[in-house]
């Protein structure tokens, strides 16, 4: 299968007033990102980083269905060598760093799913915004067979604690609207779509009206705080999942819309 085309249009990037936006436009596919969307979000968050007359920065996904359904599966094809996963998962550690080291606030406005890489991106955004049809999670080990890279499992424990993140991967289960606003997934959740962009645009001019500086000193204390794993601590755990055959396996069950069969190599 090729690898999925993309357009300007599969990332949409704005800014108005000092609030910028950018907007995963692939709702056909569930906004899943291809390699090319992540490149632009970190190449956005540079620039944003460059122009001080930007305050804060609004995720979101086109649609009702999805957030960001993760990366498009059919892009892991391609991999062929143990080099291939190591330096995909050096291109999202990147790209997600990027994100969670981008000056401003940062808040995602989440309706739909909210899985895989986009439970990835959600979880470096500063704010989190839901609506009653939120879902977040990782339900890798129901599909693919792969496994988070370290930076991502760590950004989850800090949300979320070790054993609630082993309950949601373990399980495969999405996390509904009530139960990530009660573990801290989401901060608030209000009805509909409609509602979530009023109150992503309002809580952004919100914080964008206070001192730039404290919410810098904030952002990047708490990130020191946190430690993240790095990307060699997890090397051998990347290539044990991404190599085997049960990740093949994975791939051709989820592109063919049938249930994998594991064996455990």
């Amino acid at each position: 299968m090729n690898a999925p085309t993309t357009t300007n249009e599969d990332l949409l990037y704005s800014v108005q007033d000092g609030i910028a936006r950018i907007t995963f436009n692939r709702p056909q596919a569930r906004n899943a990102m291809t390699f090319a969307m992540y490149d632009r979000m970190a190449e956005i968050c540079q620039e944003i980083n460059a122009d001080r007359s930007i305050k804060a920065l609004i995720l979101t996904g086109a649609g009702d269905k999805a957030f960001a359904s993760g990366t498009d599966i059919s892009q892991f094809r391609a991999f062929k060598t143990a080099q291939d996963a190591l330096d995909y998962e050096a291109r999202i550690d990147r790209v997600l760093g990027t994100l969670e080291q981008c000056r401003v606030p940062v808040i995602a406005a989440i309706a739909g799913a909210c899985t895989g890489g986009g439970a990835g991106i959600a979880a470096c955004c500063d704010l989190r915004i839901g609506t009653e049809t939120t879902r977040i999670g990782f339900p890798i080990a129901r599909t693919l067979g792969n496994c988070l890279s370290m930076s991502n499992i760590s950004r989850v424990v800090s949300l979320v604690g070790p054993a609630r993140t082993k309950d949601m991967i373990f399980k495969a289960r999405l996390v509904e609207a009530p139960e990530a606003l009660a573990l801290g997934l989401l901060n608030e959740v209000v009805p509909d779509v409609e509602t979530l962009q009023r109150r992503a645009d309002e809580t952004a001019k919100l914080v964008a009206s206070h001192a730039p500086l404290t919410l810098e000193a904030t952002k990047e204390a708490v990130r020191r705080i946190r430690r993240t794993l790095s990307r060699e601590e997890g090397e051998d755990l990347i290539l044990k999942a991404y190599m085997s055959e049960d990740f093949r396996e994975g791939m051709d069950a989820f592109l063919n819309k049938r249930t994998p069969n594991w064996k455990g190599k």
